[in-house]
């Protein structure tokens, strides 16, 4: 038998092998105090399955006397999904919504008709400063379902499936996968789960999705003799049998599901059509989004481009 070729870094925006779709790096972008690594959407990838949106937030170290500050601002036609590895977000809504978000909790809000929401650092955590580190996910929503009434669901870390499985351990954020199913509320066949790789971990990646993809947080794996560090993302060739392995352990989130048609995206608004988008536009621009309480006396404005 002939020796494996050496593994190579990965080369972004690339078809790596038949296994591999493409390669994303994440690119970096402020949010309001934060600079994150933005993944979703790229030019080489606008989506996988309904995943529209990929922001890796930190890690990184907020100082005294700083924090996050995303000032309130509207979404229509998505679910936006945090989920923490470390620190604290406070998250509140138009729909009187104020919940602390903290590792190990998922925070699901279907933003359907349309909904307004902050994000913030608490002020205890302001005066000591503290470590972010975590991902915000949007996922398009079906076209039956673009118009629902929003909704905010907050599910706590202990309420979420976990089982191990060749070398990892798998916890099941939202959708179904490996035989479990998350207790989050979803619109489309999907699934998204932190995966914690143990050295020598040779992981079977679920297959009952047409598009899938695997984020690296942390350390190294390898696929299809490529090697992909943090901040990169594996894209699936759909139908590929794919398997994930790592020398000294690793930390990914796997996404994917199953597509649900095109979609526009400006700024913080996603529509299956250029109509939706326009009224949403105006309707920002106009004051007829509803206001956060307790968070009402700021808001992003729409911008001239997106």
């Amino acid at each position: 038998m002939s020796p494996k070729p050496p593994t190579e870094p990965v080369r972004a925006g690339s078809a790596a092998s038949a296994e591999l779709a493409t390669v994303l790096e994440a690119r970096s972008h402020d949010i309001g105090g934060l600079t994150v690594g933005r993944v979703l959407p790229s030019m080489a990838r606008r989506r996988v399955g309904p995943f529209v949106f990929f922001d890796h937030m930190g890690p990184a170290m907020l100082p005294a006397g700083g924090g996050l500050d995303v000032r309130p601002h509207p979404h229509i036609g998505l679910a936006t999904v945090t989920y923490l590895f470390e620190g604290e977000i406070i998250h509140r809504d138009s729909l009187g919504s104020h919940q602390p978000i903290r590792p190990g909790d998922i925070n699901w809000m279907t933003a359907g008709a349309g909904i307004v929401h902050s994000e913030r650092t608490a002020p205890e955590q302001r005066l000591r400063g503290a470590r972010l580190n975590g991902l915000q996910l949007w996922i398009a929503l079906p076209a039956p379902h673009e118009e629902t009434a929003p909704q905010f669901h907050h599910h706590a870390a202990e309420t979420l499936p976990t089982l191990e499985r060749a070398g990892a351990e798998v916890r099941l954020l939202a959708g179904e996968a490996y035989g479990r199913r998350a207790p989050v509320k979803t619109f489309s066949p999907l699934f998204y789960a932190d995966v914690s790789l143990l050295a020598g971990a040779q992981f079977p990646v679920t297959d009952e999705y047409t598009e899938r993809a695997a984020y690296v947080v942390a350390g190294d794996v390898t696929c299809a003799g490529v090697r992909a560090g943090p901040g990169r993302m594996l894209v699936f060739a759909a139908g590929a049998a794919i398997g994930l392995s790592t020398p000294t352990g690793a930390r990914v989130v796997l996404i994917g599901g199953e597509p649900v048609g095109e979609r526009y995206v400006y700024w913080n608004f996603v529509a299956s059509s250029l109509e939706r988008i326009e009224k949403a536009k105006r309707d920002w621009r106009e004051g007829r989004f509803p206001k956060v309480p307790g968070d009402d006396l700021e808001f992003i404005p729409l911008p001239e481009s997106s």
